[in-house]
């Protein structure tokens, strides 16, 4: 269950509307029709949002992407600092967000260890200048509580909200997609508190249309996509539906669940037929990179994947990890993957 504090508190309004409660006297301040398919949000509230939010603060690259392919760029007040796409439309947007982590930290097991250090600490990963954001005075904070390691703490971001500007602080809107219609339906909330509801229905469209049509084949191979190399971890929420509508049959992960970490005597137990690296928070490159200096387990040496050479890379940060239009993206390469069509979105790494 998601924690949220006392003086914030989410609500429904009968069985088709959400409210946003205000943290001081508790009485729902603002409601909008709630499709029954929008399990993915959860609408907390530190102030009222009178009309189209018009002062977006994301602290979601995957929120921002969103904002983006919505054609609402130049209503982004400020992003993370890892908020960087599309680069273009982000120059000169303000970053207040910084990553905890010593700079000389860099691979999957040293990145994996100083994580869980930060977190068991209690102290996170990730600063919020709260300051600045008061300055920016945004109406709509978008930002999520699916992930720890994916965002700024969720409860940091309610109090950096409420010190923005108090009874009258901007609503904070938690994105919590689980599956690809869920990632649909936080495009259409975002949308909708932006009034641009129209062209949230026309992106969703597109992305929908796009997934629906990539063929599938009678006999769909095993894939396995690795969510991390050092330690291993199986991919969750949507990463496993995006295996299947690519035409191909998950080997390892949990759909609507939260990735896990394996042994490679797991791996090797599911025997893939394919390999995809699409490694939380790495590019193309740095993913190349981080396979150059791995040493295959031998477990991974026994899969038909390994036999076969069949082992790809993607940019898992662009089109896997981040819940947002890239996905439909990382469908397609997929799909490419397993028909054997050239995508230079993929790199074969086999041996």
């Amino acid at each position: 269950m998601t924690w949220i504090p006392d003086t914030i508190r989410q609500e429904s309004v009968g069985a088709d509307e959400i409210g946003v409660i205000h943290p001081h006297n508790g009485h729902v301040i603002e409601f909008a029709p709630s499709p029954a398919d929008h399990p993915a949000v959860r609408w907390t509230g530190s102030g009222l949002l009178p009309g189209q939010a018009r002062r977006i603060v994301s602290l979601l690259p995957s929120a921002t992407e969103i904002v983006c392919a919505l054609n609402l760029a130049d209503r982004l007040v400020a992003v993370t600092h890892e908020c960087d796409y599309p680069a273009a439309a982000l120059e000169g947007v303000p970053r207040i967000t910084a990553n905890r982590l010593p700079p000389e930290v860099s691979g999957s097991r040293d990145i994996d260890a100083a994580v869980r250090s930060a977190l068991t600490s209690g102290h996170g990963i990730y600063d919020l200048d709260e300051a600045r954001m008061a300055e920016l005075q945004p109406d709509l904070v978008l930002t999520q509580e699916l992930c720890r390691v994916c965002a700024v703490a969720y409860p940091m971001v309610v109090e950096a909200a409420r010190s923005a500007g108090g009874a009258d602080g901007p609503v904070v809107v938690s994105l919590e997609p689980h599956s690809l219609a869920d990632v649909l339906a936080t495009i259409e909330v975002v949308a909708r508190m932006a009034g641009v509801e129209e062209r949230g229905r026309v992106l969703v469209d597109e992305l929908r249309r796009r997934v629906d049509g990539v063929p599938r084949t009678k006999s769909p191979r095993r894939v396995a996509v690795i969510e991390w190399l050092d330690p291993l971890f199986a991919p969750g929420h949507w990463v496993p539906e995006q295996v299947v509508r690519a035409g191909g049959a998950p080997a390892i992960g949990w759909a609507g669940e939260p990735s896990r970490e394996l042994e490679w005597k797991d791996l090797a137990e599911a025997d893939p037929e394919v390999i995809v690296l699409g490694l939380c928070g790495f590019d193309l490159p740095t993913t190349l990179i981080e396979w150059a200096s791995f040493e295959p387990p031998e477990p991974l040496t026994r899969t038909s994947a390994w036999r076969a050479g069949d082992v790809w890379a993607i940019d898992g940060s662009a089109y896997v990890s981040r819940p947002g239009p890239r996905l439909a993206d990382g469908v397609e390469i997929l799909a490419a993957i397993l028909s054997g069509a050239r995508d230079p979105r993929a790199a074969r790494i086999g041996n």
